[in-house]
């Protein structure tokens, strides 16, 4: 995983396929320092590309995430190997953790982990999220564990990493952080920031030293349906809202566009 001769991918030389994600994934990582959820250069997403190789890009290791454009995205495969020439090195716990779940997961395009306050606290506690909120139960029955094993430098524990994550939405981290997986860089977001929201909530509602009140299963299953199932057959009068997820994603990009545009370069 070492970098090898310098060169700055481009517009020109990439695919517009590509260069569409490398604008989408470092726009993803912008929005990440915005909101508060990067940890300095440690956490990482990644994003595949299209074909069979199995090439993802990743954020160069040492750049804050405010800095990220889409040039400076390094392209590795499931080895960890640049395929294209970069002087930038990678993260070695986010090749382990990135190719694996990539490599088990045809529709885990992109891959998005991070170490917030509030979802560390969540990951320290024994029964994990729980539906205190309608936030959380976008979550309700959807989320892997896995228990902590130390810094994620070990290809031995690539197996038990998807195994935990299994077809979830996500994945606590215990004792570690928070993972979200999309079939877009967007869904892969949107996810985090909701999951990233229900945890600081819990946290919140904990702290006020009250009885907490959890919705009946019922309720929970049913409105996490209604998140992730827009599409279902709809009783008579209920309405569903498979948009939401499309117009919150461009009003984040035209915010970015305004405040900090140089991502795309």
């Amino acid at each position: 995983m070492t970098a090898i001769a310098a060169s700055v991918p481009s517009r020109e030389t990439c695919s517009p396929e590509e260069w569409k994600l490398r604008e989408e994934l470092a726009a993803c990582y912008r929005l990440i320092a915005h909101f508060r959820m990067s940890d300095l250069i440690f956490t990482h997403i990644s994003v595949r590309l299209p074909g069979p190789e199995h090439h993802f890009l990743i954020n160069p290791y040492g750049l804050m995430f405010d800095e990220i454009t889409a040039s400076s995205l390094v392209k590795i495969d499931l080895a960890g190997n640049p395929v294209e020439p970069t002087r930038y090195k990678v993260n070695p716990a986010g090749f382990v953790i990135h190719s694996a779940i990539h490599a088990a997961r045809e529709d885990a395009q992109c891959v998005l982990h991070t170490h917030t306050r509030a979802g560390c606290a969540v990951a320290a506690q024994a029964d994990g999220l729980l539906p205190l909120n309608q936030m959380s139960m976008e979550f309700y029955g959807r989320l892997g564990y896995h228990d902590y094993e130390g810094i994620a430098l070990s290809f031995d524990e690539q197996q038990r990493l998807v195994r935990d994550l299994g077809d979830h939405l996500g994945m606590i981290l215990r004792s570690h952080g928070l993972l979200t997986v999309g079939e877009s860089v967007k869904q892969a977001f949107l996810r985090m920031y909701y999951l990233e929201k229900a945890c600081d909530i819990q946290i919140a509602a904990q702290a006020g030293g009250g009885k907490l009140v959890i919705p009946p299963d019922e309720v929970c299953r049913r409105t996490e349906r209604q998140f992730n199932e827009p599409q279902r057959p709809l009783a008579e009068g209920e309405l569903s809202d498979p948009d939401g997820i499309e117009l919150a994603w461009e009003a984040l990009l035209r915010m970015l566009d305004r405040t900090q545009p140089d991502y795309r370069d």
